[in-house]
């Protein structure tokens, strides 16, 4: 074999390895998150898992779970686990998802953290172009099939309508009271499970703060650390923490009316708030808290610096209140 010859192969040998092609070697340079699902407790994920390993995923989460549940626990640990540059990886697509708009909104999930999805046995991935080629195919496709289901739904109305017929539950347009609680408590059983998924969020707070904070210090807290979209209004912040009062989650206590604070008292209890949260949170970090909550310093300022932070710890250490 020719030196030329040895060269050529050796730098196809390379360009085989690169992230665009399906192979998972270069994990250190895209982490590989494996992700396998069954439905029922009697079937075995580990077919699955021992193909993700065989893949380069160096994590792999398990999942027992219909995939018609879009509110799976593990799933939404995986989604948030991943970070930018990482890829989700799944034996086929239907373990992930079983609608498209399902798996489109997990694909738009992942891409908005900047993280990619991959299929072994099917043409999806979208770090390679022919995968997002595909994955266009498939959102295309999904319009067009709502578009479909649209108009096939408004001419099933129309001619309904046209024979007479009222849609709707008879039993909601008759005000029966039993339908009317069947549906209120199917909407509170819905309600229920989405606070389940942002409990982590507010629940400590509201235990550890209530009733010793006033509910606007309280929320501003809760807020400080999520991104915006994630914010809780005060509203609505009362509404969940009714429900879980109401259920027993959380003691009647935290609904009763905060104690009247002094105005120099304010700022340590809630600094002494963030440090409870989190004991191991540097100053800095407790000024870009401050700074993001848009908490003004004792002297007005927006800017905070850790000096004051720390001068404020020990005032609420002094106040009981760490």
């Amino acid at each position: 074999m020719s030196k030329a010859t040895e060269c050529t192969l050796a730098s196809v040998y390379k360009r085989s390895f690169s992230s665009d092609t399906l192979n998972c070697k270069q994990a250190g340079f895209m982490p590989l998150i494996g992700y396998a699902r069954v439905s029922t407790e009697d079937q075995t994920p580990l077919p699955q898992s021992e193909a993700l390993q065989t893949a380069g995923c160096v994590e792999i989460f398990e999942e027992h779970a219909s995939g018609g549940n879009r509110a799976r626990p593990v799933l939404a640990r995986v989604i948030e686990r991943v970070q930018s540059g990482d890829t989700l990886v799944v034996v086929r697509i239907d373990r992930l998802a079983r609608s498209l708009s399902h798996l489109l909104e997990v694909i738009e999930r992942l891409e908005a953290k900047g993280a990619f999805f991959r299929s072994l046995q099917d043409p999806i991935d979208t770090a390679s172009p022919q995968g997002k080629f595909t994955l266009q195919v498939l959102g295309a496709a999904a319009e067009f099939e709502r578009a479909l289901i649209r108009e096939r739904t408004k001419a099933g109305l129309v001619s309904a309508r046209a024979k007479g017929r009222v849609g709707g539950n008879p039993g909601l347009r008759t005000k029966d009271p039993a339908a009317l609680r069947k549906v209120w408590l199917a909407r509170q059983d819905g309600y229920m499970e989405r606070l389940i998924e942002t409990a982590q969020d507010w629940v400590p707070h509201v235990r550890r703060l209530r009733p010793d904070m006033a509910w606007e210090d309280v929320l501003r807290i809760i807020n400080g650390p999520l991104p915006h979209d994630r914010h809780w209004t005060q509203s609505r912040l009362l509404r969940a923490v009714k429900a879980y009062v109401r259920d027993g989650f959380l003691p009647d206590a935290v609904l009763g009316r905060a104690g009247r604070r002094e105005t120099d008292d304010r700022l340590p209890a809630i600094v002494a708030a963030i440090k409870g949260s989190d004991p191991e949170i540097t100053l800095q970090a407790i000024c870009d808290r401050l700074e993001s909550m848009r908490e003004r310093t004792p002297r007005g300022r927006t800017s905070w610096q850790p000096s004051s932070v720390k001068m404020l710890l020990e005032r609420a250490e002094k106040l009981g209140l760490l």
